[in-house]
């Protein structure tokens, strides 16, 4: 994978439909085929029908494609990027909550990441255009999978505590069939929180210090989802230092960082 450089890229209004049908305009050659979701678990499979955003290279939506269509290798590789969203949430102790994906997830299944990592849907709460109203919807997607995969109630986490800090954009293959292309929206809050996991999306939970989830990354037998480590190795343990005092430099970012 490439290494990581910022790129400067004022996000506009399109004038494009957010529609599903011109998906199929714009990428005639997508795949469109069900066969790859055979055999795996009937909820997941079930989720792979939830409607993301479909962006050009400046985080710009011009469309919407299911998850399944977004996350097929065989899309990605003709251009088809979706937003998306990773929690970084703190206790009061400036730990760091990981979670372990399930052994049923689609992609990336057993691996360690942060806290929640997932999609804005095309829904009115949790699209947007411009960035500020593309964090809004973010935001309130957090919420909706924070309680989905980890049972956290939405007041626990009230949306004016959520900090943007910048977005990513990434490529990472899961296997030979399945990955990820996104703009990644990275979100931190800080709050206690009471956990009751979703065994179908979670199979694990630890809250870290920065020394422990350092340690985490040095055991070969720990394996980490692609944009966790891109992350965690170009930025998140700097922003952990200033997670009490100094963040606010760090919110906020303009660019989309490539990487």
């Amino acid at each position: 994978m490439a290494a990581t450089t910022t790129t400067t890229t004022t996000q506009t209004v399109s004038s494009a439909p957010i529609t599903a049908d011109n998906i199929l305009s714009l990428f005639p050659d997508i795949d469109t085929s069900s066969e790859p979701l055979a055999g795996h678990d009937e909820e997941q499979i079930r989720l792979m029908d939830e409607v993301c955003i479909v962006l050009d290279e400046n985080d710009v939506p011009i469309g919407t494609a299911s998850k399944k269509l977004c996350h097929l290798m065989t899309n990605i590789d003709k251009g088809l990027l979706h937003r998306a969203f990773s929690v970084f949430l703190f206790n009061d102790k400036n730990e760091l909550l990981l979670q372990q994906r399930a052994t049923e997830k689609i992609t990336f299944p057993d691996m360690w990441t942060n806290t929640c990592c997932s999609h804005p849907l095309n829904v009115s709460t949790e699209t947007g255009s411009t960035l500020e109203d593309a964090v809004r919807g973010v935001k309130n997607a957090a919420r909706r999978k924070l309680e989905h995969e980890l049972g956290i109630k939405p007041e626990q986490v009230p949306f004016e505590d959520f900090r943007f800090l910048t977005r990513i954009h990434y490529k990472a293959p899961s296997d030979g069939k399945w990955g990820e292309h996104e703009i990644d929206y990275i979100l931190f809050i800080k709050a206690n929180v009471d956990l009751n996991p979703n065994p179908n999306e979670v199979r694990d939970t630890q809250y870290v210090s920065a020394e422990r989830l350092k340690a985490m990354f040095s055991d070969p037998s720990l394996k980490f989802t692609p944009w966790f480590k891109l992350i965690c190795n170009s930025m998140l343990f700097d922003w952990w230092k200033h997670l009490d005092s100094g963040l606010e430099k760090y919110l906020d970012e303009q660019e989309i960082r490539r990487m």
